[in-house]
């Protein structure tokens, strides 16, 4: 019998409180044999919020991916919306690795011609539109809308940074003309299903679009590719904190 795959759920930020909101979601739509080992670093930044967070942040997601990879996961699942370190996670990695945005934007085409996105705060916007780009969804995206509210609000128990998803998804479907909507937050995981039915169009978040995705790709047993840019890192003697992350007898 084969073993279980463990996909391995790395929340780039150092809240454990969103880890485990994250972690939730993610076990809520794996299938029954499908284990979510959820994971962040243990320094770095509190939240990821602008082009300098991400650049902190993609160490600590290296540092994961290699942990995982020596643990033998099955897949991994980058856990913010900026995607920080995706495609050096993938020259890392020999499994699949997904980044939450591109999995739901992804999965937003195949259930609508047109899609929206709500995230949190407006000078993250800059970060989707980029994404939209090289991942080749600008035509597909009708808009793109912030809460004004800070990562860290959708953990504070006042309930106001949810409130203002819903009130940006309501306002979106209403303005955008889009079929779909893609939360750009991993911390709004769990606000997706709720916010479906009351919509009546599909909401989205990429923590569960990723699991599944994972999965999918583990059953056709596709893996990484190694032929071209993401083959292995080149060695080379890193050093300091970087020691380690890039030793050739990982890979073979």
């Amino acid at each position: 019998m084969a073993n279980p795959l463990c996909i391995q759920l790395i929340n780039p930020n150092t809240s454990l409180a969103m880890t485990d909101v994250m972690a939730q979601t993610a076990r809520s739509v794996a299938a029954p044999e499908t284990q979510i080992l959820a994971v962040c670093p243990e320094e770095g930044a509190p939240s990821i919020e602008g082009h300098f967070d991400e650049a902190i942040a993609t160490l600590g997601v290296l540092q994961q991916i290699k942990a995982g990879r020596d643990a033998g996961v099955g897949g991994h699942i980058i856990a913010c919306f900026g995607d920080p370190g995706l495609l050096a996670a993938r020259e890392l990695a020999h499994a699949p690795v997904l980044g939450i945005a591109e999995a739901a934007m992804h999965l937003a085409t195949m259930v609508a011609t047109r899609f929206s996105i709500v995230t949190t705060l407006p000078r993250t916007l800059t970060i989707a539109r980029h994404l939209l780009h090289q991942y080749g969804f600008e035509r597909h995206c009708a808009a793109l809308h912030a809460i004004d509210l800070p990562v860290l609000s959708l953990e504070d128990g006042s309930g106001l940074a949810q409130q203002k998803v819903r009130e940006q998804c309501i306002a979106a479907k209403k303005s955008d003309g889009s079929g779909a909507i893609v939360l750009g937050c991993g911390g709004m995981a769990d606000l997706a299903q709720e916010l479906t039915l009351e919509l009546n169009i599909p909401v989205i978040d990429g923590v569960s679009a990723a699991v599944k995705m994972v999965e999918s790709l583990a059953s056709l047993r596709l893996t990484t590719s190694k032929h071209g840019d993401l083959d292995y890192p080149l060695e080379k003697p890193l050093s300091g904190r970087f020691a380690g992350l890039n030793l050739r007898e990982h890979y073979v």
